[in-house]
């Protein structure tokens, strides 16, 4: 009896519902003739192939009710039902209507036909009609409705596809910052070559304010703010993603702030701020963070210091906010001469001379040419720590040194005061980053080119003068084209999704990965393309992709995925990883943990793979206190990380002082320390498989295997020689496996190849 009314119930709602098939179908999806404005795909698959497919469940209910009402449904018969319901040509255009286009279409129609073929109970409403259809009562373009029903619990962005699409709407990014747009700017652009005094104005107005906040592109930018207002009288708090350091010792805050551009506050209010670097507002990377400064900064005037080809997109972008700008041009403040003649070779390097190499290949090859003919140098490149860099500029800039030579990366290009002479461009070619967030290897830019060049005869130095010049003849005449081009105009500036719009989609595709989410939202997102760019998402893909493993809130993994690292060290990735692990289980991350997973302490570099590793070991502690502003529940030793900072810095200084013999040692065989590990570092491997295969018996005592495992930071070398000491130890034991093994250069034979 009970069963009988279930079934009764079950009929009158199929009858009140009998019209579904019937209901007129709304289009709620994106129409075809719509135009993504900035969707960077990196091939030509459709945008729906980056909505991942939800697992629809089968049929749950113990009684087959449809069976008892209408009878069992030949499979057979329905599977030739659905193949003439998906090769009808209108199906497919309503499909289309309703946001299938022919992937998601084909990918649903798939689904759809195993969900019907296997299910041991269909849905009552679906089995009636497939029975009516079988008996010639209905048209098998009934199954329609159905069909969308399954899609779109196989793909829910289908009812939320103009949500996604308001979310994703960055055309008007001025509107995001309601307090900057509730008072009357006025923005001043301070514009002019290096050495013009452009930002030495803007910050004399920045320390008689009221208050103010800096906002420069480096650490070691901030920092120099944050000295010099504090020496000058204008009590000046330090933020950057690592730091925090306060200017009244007991911790209370300051009317003024220097800060990295990132750590920027749009919610506190200010009398003056500058904004240092505006050109970077192009940067494919990290441009967001001067367009989000420029747009979002409640303070009554912005002080903007940059190239003159940022000048008309500042003025268009205002023109967004309401806002006049005015223009105040600077005249470089020492005469800058490019010389008729190239160095020719390092035996012509000067007193006061810094040669700009653009890789650490070139970098260990002149410097140690350099010292070869018995002159010292000092050595400035970015993976050294900021107070390793800080230690060279004064070791060169100092009159009482002997060292007169300067050897350094484009990381001179800014955030370092040096009495240069003369800049001798090594090469003119350069690593830069495209569009697709690929490195590729150019020419530089004329900005870069400027740059660089500018940083010669420094205004009220010893140098006022300053040369440039070419190491090789072919590049000379480059380099006066570059020199004597304006500015390339910049037209666009960056944005990237927020935390907040990226919890949204997730709110709408819950399914989908972090890394996920950002490539839809990209390719979803429409941007006034006359004005702004989306910047690249590559790194924080990769982040993301690497710990989406590990289970963590979704604001937490965007946080994390945020982090400042090198995702081409793999010793730092590792420690990433390990760190997003201890999180996800609610553990703190300890200074003994730590010690323990960076072989803490460290021991003095002996090879250049040794010094290259320790500068990994820096930036696994920088990683630490960056998250410890972020987490500081887990993250709580900052002390006594920055005390280890401290302590590595100084080790990794007598490595960089000694690096003429590192890589000596590297090339001659001394094995690395204890506390070293493998890295990418191109140099010292390609010395190390050029002695291999010239067949030196100085080979550093180790096989290619070995050396393979090495390099891609399989094993570290503590490992090593763990193995090593219980392969040994297996020999004796007649295992068979010798010590040649290790050695190949000194044995070309092995009694037995081990076997793993």
């Amino acid at each position: 009896m009970l069963q009988s009314s279930r079934k009764f119930r079950t009929l009158c709602k199929l009858m009140r519902s009998s019209s579904l098939h019937r209901k007129p179908l709304f289009n709620t999806a994106i129409p075809a003739n719509f135009i993504i404005s900035r969707g960077k795909r990196n091939n030509s698959a459709p945008i729906s192939s980056l909505f991942t497919p939800v697992t629809v469940q089968q049929n749950t209910d113990d009684e087959n009710v449809g069976a008892e009402l209408t009878g069992t449904i030949n499979k057979a018969d329905l599977l030739k039902i659905l193949n003439k319901f998906y090769q009808k040509r209108e199906i497919k255009l309503l499909l289309q209507e309703n946001g299938l286009d022919n992937f998601l279409q084909h990918q649903a129609y798939i689904s759809f036909r195993r969900y019907c073929l296997e299910a041991q109970n269909l849905p009552v409403d679906l089995h009636i009609v497939i029975s009516d259809i079988i008996q010639g009562a209905a048209n098998a373009s009934d199954i329609l409705p159905y069909f969308l029903r399954h899609a779109k619990q196989m793909f829910p962005h289908l009812d939320c596809m103009d949500d996604l699409k308001k979310i994703s709407d960055l055309r008007t990014p001025a509107n995001w910052y309601p307090d900057a747009r509730a008072i009357t700017r006025k923005i001043i652009f301070h514009a002019g070559p290096t050495n013009s005094g452009k930002t030495y104005h803007a910050l004399e107005r920045f320390m008689t304010a009221k208050s103010g906040v800096y906002c420069g592109p480096l650490k070691l930018l901030a920092s120099e703010v944050f000295n010099k207002s504090n020496n000058n009288g204008t009590p000046c708090d330090l933020v950057t993603g690592e730091e925090r350091n306060f200017a009244d010792p007991s911790g209370s805050a300051s009317s003024h702030v220097s800060c990295t551009v990132e750590m920027t506050s749009v919610n506190t209010p200010y009398e003056v701020a500058v904004i240092d670097e505006i050109q970077m507002i192009k940067d494919p990377s990290r441009g967001w963070a001067w367009t989000r400064a420029l747009l979002g900064i409640v303070a009554e005037e912005i002080h903007l210091c940059g190239e003159p080809g940022a000048i008309d997109l500042i003025k268009q972008l205002c023109l967004t906010t309401g806002e006049d700008v005015e223009v105040r041009k600077y005249k470089r403040l020492t005469e800058l001469k490019i010389e008729d003649a190239p160095l020719g070779g390092l035996d012509n390097v000067q007193p006061g001379d810094c040669i700009v190499c653009f890789s650490k290949n070139d970098i260990y090859s002149v410097s140690r040419g350099i010292e070869a003919t018995g002159r010292e140098v000092a050595v400035i490149y970015g993976g050294l720590p900021p107070n390793t860099k800080l230690a060279q500029a004064a070791k060169f800039n100092d009159v009482d040194n002997s060292c007169k030579i300067l050897v350094a990366t484009d990381a001179i290009g800014m955030g370092l005061n040096l009495s240069i002479r003369r800049i001798i461009f090594h090469s003119l070619i350069k690593p830069v980053i495209n569009e697709k967030g690929e490195k590729e290897m150019d020419t530089m830019s004329v900005s870069q080119a400027l740059q660089i060049a500018g940083r010669a005869g420094r205004y009220g130095t010893k140098w006022e003068q300053g040369f440039v010049t070419t190491f090789k003849p072919e590049d000379l005449n480059t380099l006066k084209t570059l020199l004597s081009s304006p500015t390339e105009p910049i037209t666009q500036a960056g944005l990237h999704p927020t935390a907040e719009q990226i919890e949204l989609y997730a709110y709408h595709l819950p399914n989908s990965t972090l890394s996920n989410l950002m490539e839809i939202f990209v390719s979803l997102s429409t941007v006034d393309d006359s004005l702004y760019f989306m910047c690249n998402i590559e790194d924080f893909k990769f982040l993301a992709d690497m710990i989406q493993h590990v289970p963590l809130p979704l604001r937490a993994r965007y946080v994390f995925c945020c982090a400042p690292i090198n995702k081409k060290l793999p010793f730092v990735c590792t420690m990433f990883l390990k760190y997003a692990r201890q999180y996800s289980k609610n553990e703190r991350i300890t200074f003994d943990w730590l010690c323990r997973n960076i072989n803490w302490p460290v021991q003095t570099p002996k090879t250049i793979i040794d010094l290259v590793h320790l500068e990994a070991v820096f930036d696994v502690l920088d990683l630490y206190l960056w998250l410890s502003y972020r987490f500081m529940d887990l993250f709580g030793e900052a002390a006594q990380v920055r005390d280890m900072q401290k302590e590595l810095d100084a080790v990794i200084q007598q490595g960089v002082v000694q690096i003429t013999r590192l890589l000596r040692n590297s090339e001659t065989g001394i094995a690395s320390g204890d506390a070293a590990a493998p890295d990418e570092d191109a140099y010292a491997l390609r010395r190390k498989q050029q002695n291999y295969l010239q067949g030196k018996s100085a080979s550093l005592g180790r096989g290619r295997l070995t050396e393979r495992l090495l390099a891609q930071g399989l094993i570290t070398p503590n490992m090593l020689q763990e193995l090593k000491k219980e392969w040994k130890a297996n020999k004796d034991e007649n295992v068979g496996i010798d010590e040649g093994y290790f050695d190949d250069a000194k044995k070309t034979r092995r009694k037995r190849k081990p076997k793993f």
